[in-house]
């Protein structure tokens, strides 16, 4: 009874090939990499006599090699070469046909496009189509099991749609370590299809460089810690920028000739990143939208009270699910249209805003960003003269746009960082509450529960913008602070707030009318052409 040959390969580093009486070991396994040898050490057996074992090492690929271990194996088990030769030629076709399955294993799985049932589609159409759609959708957000964080987690969201644009948003979510950075990020990225979003933990240097030309397009890049892309932040930095990359490489031809090649990735691609520095990843920072952790006690409550009624098993997990699916539809129901801005002329930005031009740009496609989101419910026109189809920003799309990105406006127009402003108005609060207007350090420091080494900083950063100023004290004794500004930050929000209703003010004033829905039964939009002329008379 002839025994059909078999490799065992439980133990990739000790390969097992049985064919007949010969036992071959493939000490220490193969290489996966280079197909055009196959390097193997071998532990030949005849029969189950380990006391008559042979061993040798060759690239079975070498015929000289090849026909010397057929030689000497046979003399020393005392095989007839012939039925040694077939032995080996069968053992090389296992092993290439081991390589080809590892290699093929090892392939990053792509996750493959879910396609929607009638009823989802349905389902998905009828939430992009009823009114009310940033409010149903926040709501929906915070039933998915996201607690708190109402206005981060729309903003996350918004953004993570906009990696279907041509032109997506970025995202870094910043914060002290503890605050749920990541969490965040996390839980807001369960609301997007599989297929469009690629989870990194650690890059190396090169790797953005070796995705397929178009793996990462139209892709959420959600990168756990910015200290994890620490070596990729230039060509990080190019995606959000270029929205392509490209690198020279040598390599050797078949013939050893070196020539170059030239790797070429595609994006775009919408990126999202937490830190705790934003100081150390300003340049990475300046190209995303940044969103502050809530960790304020309120928020410190609600999160509590979610983790004791999920101890005790009084939560819906699986309504939470169901809430994470449909969300998803949505979001693979939404098509690539271009979006307009009719009012785009009329926005301004706070004079106190560091780095206008970029925020401007985060500020406009923000913007068209939320019209995107509502275009199915926006009529869908076309171009005759360049034949794009796009939808219009409406007034109440600027203004959900002013609504959400106030704290973000802010933010970049405060020169003192987050954790130093927060900080600063709570000492305000508490010398107010004291009916004073100077302090001491060892004062403070058991009050807001600081280290020794973040006070320090927080002091040092105020002083030397003017914030505080030392009244008295010598380095030994302690210094006694004053404060020398107690409004700037209701000064520059009262000035934000007013430059944002003048200028919705003066776009209402612009007499642009709108006209209704127009969308085919299916849900799918009815393609109007609008010329020149029509455009012109609907402006008048």
């Amino acid at each position: 009874m002839n025994v059909v040959p078999k490799l065992i390969i439980d133990n990739p580093e000790l390969l097992l090939y049985m064919d007949g009486k010969l036992h071959i070991t493939v000490l220490g396994g193969i290489k996966l990499t280079g197909f055009d040898r196959l390097k193997v050490t071998l532990k030949m057996v005849c029969g189950g006599n380990t006391n008559k074992a042979f061993r040798h090492n060759l690239d079975l690929y070498n015929s000289v090699q090849a026909e010397h271990l057929i030689e000497k194996s046979a003399e020393a088990l005392d095989v007839a070469a012939a039925e040694l030769a077939k032995v080996i030629s069968r053992l090389t076709t296992a092993l290439e046909d081991y390589r080809s399955e590892r290699l093929e294993a090892m392939k990053p799985k792509q996750a493959e496009k879910k396609q929607l049932t009638e009823a989802e589609r349905k389902i998905a159409l009828q939430y992009l189509k009823a009114p009310g759609l940033l409010g149903r959708t926040r709501q929906a957000i915070s039933a998915s099991g996201i607690v708190g964080e109402e206005v981060n987690s729309l903003i996350a969201y918004l953004i993570y749609t906009s990696r279907k644009r041509n032109t997506p948003l970025h995202l870094m979510c910043l914060g002290p370590s503890g605050t749920g950075k990541t969490w965040l990020q996390e839980r807001v990225s369960e609301l997007i299809p599989e297929e469009d979003k690629l989870e990194i933990t650690m890059l190396s240097m090169n790797a953005f460089y070796y995705f397929g030309k178009d793996e990462l397009k139209n892709k959420l890049l959600l990168i756990e810690d910015m200290d994890g892309a620490d070596n990729v932040l230039y060509p990080l930095r190019e995606l959000q920028s270029k929205r392509r990359i490209s690198k020279t490489v040598t390599l050797k031809d078949s013939k050893g000739n070196l020539k170059t090649v030239t790797l070429n990735v595609e994006g775009p691609v919408c990126v999202s990143g937490c830190t705790t520095r934003e100081q150390l990843y300003e340049d990475n920072a300046n190209r995303c939208i940044l969103l502050y952790t809530d960790d304020s006690p309120e928020q410190d409550k609600k999160i509590m009270d979610y983790q004791r009624r999920q101890s005790a098993g009084l939560l819906d997990h699986q309504a939470e699910r169901n809430v994470r699916e449909q969300l998803k539809n949505v979001q693979r129901l939404l098509q690539p249209v271009g979006v307009k801005n009719p009012f785009a002329t009329y926005l301004q930005l706070p004079e106190a805003i560091f780095k206008p031009r970029r925020t401007m740009l985060l500020l406009l496609l923000f913007t068209e960003t939320i019209t995107f989101y509502h275009q199915y419910q926006r009529e869908l026109q076309t171009d005759t003269t360049t034949g794009e189809q796009y939808v219009e920003t409406t007034i109440e799309d600027i203004e959900v746009a002013f609504s959400l990105l106030e704290t973000t406006l802010l933010k970049k127009s405060d020169e003192l960082n987050d954790a130093c402003r927060s900080f600063f108005e709570k000492l305000k609060a508490w010398l107010r509450q004291n009916d004073s207007e100077t302090f001491y350090s060892k004062e403070v420091r058991p009050v807001f529960r600081l280290s020794p080494s973040s006070l320090s900083r927080y002091l040092y950063e105020l002083e030397r913008m003017g914030y505080i100023k030392i009244a008295r004290g010598s380095r030994y004794k302690g210094f006694e602070y004053k404060v020398q500004s107690w409004d700037d930050l209701e000064t520059l929000t009262n000035d934000a707030h007013e430059m944002m209703e003048n200028i919705l003010i003066e776009i209402r004033k612009v007499n642009h009318s709108s006209p209704g829905v127009a969308q085919s039964p299916d849900g799918l939009h009815n393609t109007q052409k609008t010329s020149k002329k029509t455009a012109v008379a609907q402006q008048q």
